[in-house]
This record gives C-alpha cells, sequence and structure tokens, in this order.
C-alpha cells in the first residue's frame, strides 16, 4: 500500500525521487531485513560443508573463517547494491535493486568444499572472481540470449536448485551434520526450536500483512532462537572473540584455479543473469508500471556480474538480486532508489563489524534449519511457479521429465559417478548443471510443434 505522505503518487514512482530522511532511513533499513537470513546463509552453509561451520575445531576460536564469511556477505551484499542503486558508466540500473548472496550457487559450491577446510576456499574464492567476470560479460549479451533460457528451463533450474538444497534444510533441523550418528541428532531438543521456526514464519506469512509478512522467516527465526536461548542452547561465548572492527583482506585464501568450480560458477551465472533480468523488470513493473530499458537490463547485469567479481578477491560468495526485495518494492510503492542505498550503507557498516557475524554465529543450527526449510521450499515453489507459465505438451514434458530424473537421481545417488575424474564429479553430483544441460540443449533442438 503506497503511503501518500511520502511523496506524491508521481514521485513514488521515480527512481531519482528521494523522500524525507525521516520515511527513507526506516525503508532502507527494512529492506535490509527483508533480506537479511538469505544473504548471511549460503555463507553459513558453505562453512559448514568444509567443516569450518559449527559443529567444528574452529568453535573453540570463534569460528572465525565462517565470521568473516558472513561479515563479507555484508560488505558485498551492500557494495554490490551501490553498483546498482547508484552506478557509474555502464555498471548499475539505477533502480531500487537490492543485491545478496546467492542461493542458486550453493548446490556447486558445497560438492567443491566439501571436507576441505580452508584449503578448499582458495579454489572456491578465485571461481567466484573468474564467475563475477564472466557474468559481467554477460552483460554485453543478456538479451540476446533470453530466448534460450524459457519458463521451461529457467523453472526446471530453479526446481533443481531447490531441490538439492532441502537436505542440507532437514540436516539442520535435526542438529547439523556433526551430530549425524550421535544420540542428539534428530531429538527432540534439537527438533522443538527448529518448528518453533516454522510454524512461527507460517502464522506470519499468513496471518499478517506489510512487512511483517515480507520478514516472516526474519520473525521465525528469532522466535526459534528465544526458545532455543531458553533451552539452553545458545552461547555468547564467542562473541567476545570478535572484533569490534575489521577491514576485508584480498585473497586472504590465496588464489587457486579449480577448473570445475570455474566452469560451475560460469555456467550458474547465466542463470543468475536471466533471475536479475526479471527482477529488473519487476522493479520497473511493481514500482513505476512500465518496461525496463535495454539500459537498464543491461547495466543490472554489470553490476551482478562486477559486484561478484569484487565479493570473490575478499573472500565473500557470488551475489545476485533479490526477489523478496522486488515485492517489497510493490508493496511499499516506493521506487526510490536513494531508500535502498541507504539500506546499502547500513548492510556495508554491519560488514566492518565482526562482532555483528559473530553474533549471527550465537543463532543455532537447528534454529537456523527450521528457516531455511522454508527459504528452499520457496526456492522450489519458485521454480514450479515458474512451470506453470510452461505449455505442458508431450515434447516439454519429456524434456522436463528427463532433465528432472537424471539430475534428482544424481543427486540421490552421487556414487553412480565414482568413476569418474573429481571435476567431473564436482560438476555432476549437485544434479543442477547436468539438468540445466539437458533441458536448454533438448529446448533448442526439438521443434517446437514436435509431439503436438
Amino acid at each position: 500500500m503506497t503511503d501518500t505522505s511520502i511523496g506524491t503518487p508521481e514521485q513514488l514512482r521515480d527512481p531519482n525521487y528521494t523522500p524525507p530522511m525521516a520515511k527513507a532511513v526506516p525503508l532502507g533499513i527494512q529492506h535490509v531485513l527483508a533480506m537479511f537470513v538469505s544473504n548471511v546463509t549460503p555463507a553459513i552453509l558453505v562453512a559448514g560443508a568444509a567443516g569450518i561451520g559449527f559443529g567444528s575445531d574452529q568453535g573453540a576460536l570463534g569460528f572465525p573463517d565462517m565470521t568473516y564469511m558472513i561479515q563479507m556477505s555484508m560488505l558485498f551484499a551492500g557494495i554490490a547494491t551501490l553498483f546498482q542503486t547508484i552506478g557509474f558508466g555502464m555498471v548499475g540500473a539505477r533502480l531500487p535493486i537490492v543485491q545478496g548472496t546467492s542461493f542458486a550457487f550453493v548446490p556447486v559450491m558445497i560438492p567443491a568444499v566439501a571436507g576441505l577446510g580452508t584449503a578448499g576456499l582458495a579454489g572456491l574464492m578465485t571461481g567466484v572472481f573468474l564467475g563475477g567476470i564472466f557474468h559481467f560479460c554477460l552483460g554485453f549479451i543478456v538479451g540476446r540470449i533470453r530466448y534460450a533460457l524459457p519458463p521451461l528451463v529457467t523453472g526446471t533450474i530453479v526446481l533443481m536448485i531447490g531441490l538439492a538444497l532441502i537436505k542440507v534444510g532437514i540436516q539442520y533441523a535435526a542438529g547439523g551434520v556433526p551430530k549425524i550418528g550421535t544420540e542428539a541428532y534428530g531429538s527432540l531438543a534439537m527438533w522443538t526450536p527448529a518448528l518453533v521456526v516454522i510454524f512461527v514464519t507460517l502464522a506470519v506469512k499468513f496471518f499478517m500483512r506489510g512487512f511483517a509478512a515480507v520478514a516472516a522467516v526474519l520473525i521465525g527465526i528469532i522466535a526459534g532462537y528465544i526458545v532455543a536461548y531458553a533451552m539452553g542452547q545458545v552461547s555468547f561465548g564467542n562473541v567476545g572473540k570478535a572484533a569490534v572492527f575489521a577491514a576485508p583482506m584480498p585473497f586472504k585464501y590465496g588464489f587457486e584455479l579449480n577448473w570445475a568450480i570455474i566452469i560451475g560458477m560460469c555456467f550458474m551465472a547465466i542463470v543468475s543473469a536471466i533471475e536479475t533480468v526479471g527482477d529488473t523488470s519487476g522493479i520497473t513493473k511493481g514500482g513505476a508500471g512500465r518496461e525496463a530499458t535495454d539500459k537498464e537490463i543491461s547495466g543490472a547485469t554489470f553490476a551482478d556480474g562486477l559486484g561478484t567479481a569484487i565479493a570473490g578477491i575478499f573472500g565473500g560468495l557470488p551475489n545476485t538480486s533479490f526477489s523478496q526485495n522486488v515485492g517489497l518494492v510493490a508493496m511499499t510503492g516506493v521506487m526510490s532508489r536513494h531508500v535502498v542505498t541507504i539500506g546499502a550503507i547500513f548492510l556495508i557498516i554491519c560488514g566492518f563489524i565482526p562482532k555483528i557475524g559473530a553474533i549471527i554465529n550465537t543463532v543455532p543450527i537447528n534454529v537456523l534449519g527450521g528457516g531455511v526449510i522454508v527459504m528452499f521450499g520457496m526456492v522450489a515453489a519458485s521454480g514450479i511457479n515458474m512451470l506453470s507459465d510452461v505449455k505442458w505438451n508431450r515434447r516439454n514434458m519429456v524434456i522436463f521429465a528427463t532433465a528432472l530424473s537424471v539430475g534428482f537421481g544424481l543427486q540421490l545417488e552421487p556414487g553412480a559417478l565414482q568413476h569418474l575424474g573429481k571435476t567431473m564429479q564436482i560438476l555432476l553430483t549437485s544434479g543442477l548443471l547436468p539438468a540445466a544441460f539437458i533441458t536448454v540443449v533438448l529446448n533448442l533442438i526439438l521443434p517446437e510443434d514436435l509431439g503436438d
């Protein structure tokens, strides 16, 4: 609902309009709260897969590497958002687009770093950096490759991303991978806070309106956190070990060419670029009632890639536009890019304060699990929603069925690829890239009227 006290209807549809600061600051913080949990979660997931997260030996040290990765998630989400809202040269859409750490890349990153500790991060961050450069270059051609990625392709890929992550959500809610095989794993003590998160999130989503509904997962996690604290599962011991201020370090984990990660990052960059095209169009339609211009679409893609590349240099993960903030623009009716700029500045400030990352680390893994079960389910549901636009003739059903069977099958049985080299295993075991390859190729080579 539009608040006319912020400005006239014409002003609210203008990206260059700046509302009064008393209104602009809360609106900017609102954008941050809407994306905060989703932004820091990929860093926690990757750190956990690498063996430097919850339940690892780094716990006694205060999880320094996971804290740093969370810090970089906030810092470079803010910087990439500034690329979008303020822009320079051909970079940036100059629209209220919020950038954040992307879930889309997580199924590729987890097998790449699994069990390797900090040693696996050099190859990962190099892949993020080079994938970001590739993503930036897509800005020159993104308008010309959209035809190759219709809803059948993008919907299948997004569905596979969600399916690849749902298992992780259940593992987290049950106590996390380190507890597997112990009496604590899957116990009532683990599931109780996780279920509180799920039920509170659903209640807020269904029975509340406005910003509360947009930030339902955050509210659910706060409720689960309170329950976990009452059950003695929250410890603040490591908060005191974190510094008050810390600057990012270039190539903190080194530089290493891992072709499996680089190829995976480049392919997923194409998917991310198409997602950004959709979000840019959604912003202009929902906030200004018009189509996005080619300049805005290419500028948004350049900002996506540049933000990702710079994040990789400093130990951050890939960035993309956040769809929930697109919905927030439509809900508030405020199209001002300067409002989002205020939120970006807040994120950047948080990114220089490791204590904020340390406080986030006090959230128990089972509480986070309750939140990500909902988030990952929503990712899968978004894919299904995209697929609802598909004309389900025999051709499209066979393409989808083949991609789903191969992709999901490899997720369920990664041992089927044990005779392949390590690079191919990393690329294929998530099931995401095989499913994407099948849908793209079959959609391009099979005639539209086949089987009608």
